[in-house]
């Protein structure tokens, strides 16, 4: 979904962070509300979200946040 996801209008990046254990958290980056309710929209993507529902995930949760204020330090 990631190659599909940085086709799309809006979108800006990712983040993925994975457990051992399978505990994980990805986070998508995007310029705007609507291009996020476009990427939920899209029929490819849907259909995925849905077989993970079904086949891959007993629960997931997500969250769609702004962004006000971001510093970092120290990356190389």
């Amino acid at each position: 979904m990631v190659e599909l996801a940085a086709q799309q209008p809006g979108y800006i990046g990712v983040r993925s962070v994975r457990e051992p254990g399978g505990l994980g958290v990805t986070i998508s980056y995007w310029r705007s509300e609507a291009d996020i309710k476009a990427w939920r929209q899209h029929l490819e993507h849907a259909a995925t979200r849905e077989t993970g529902r079904k086949q891959w995930y007993q629960y997931y949760e997500l969250q769609v946040c702004k962004i006000e204020r971001a510093y970092d330090f120290g990356l190389d």
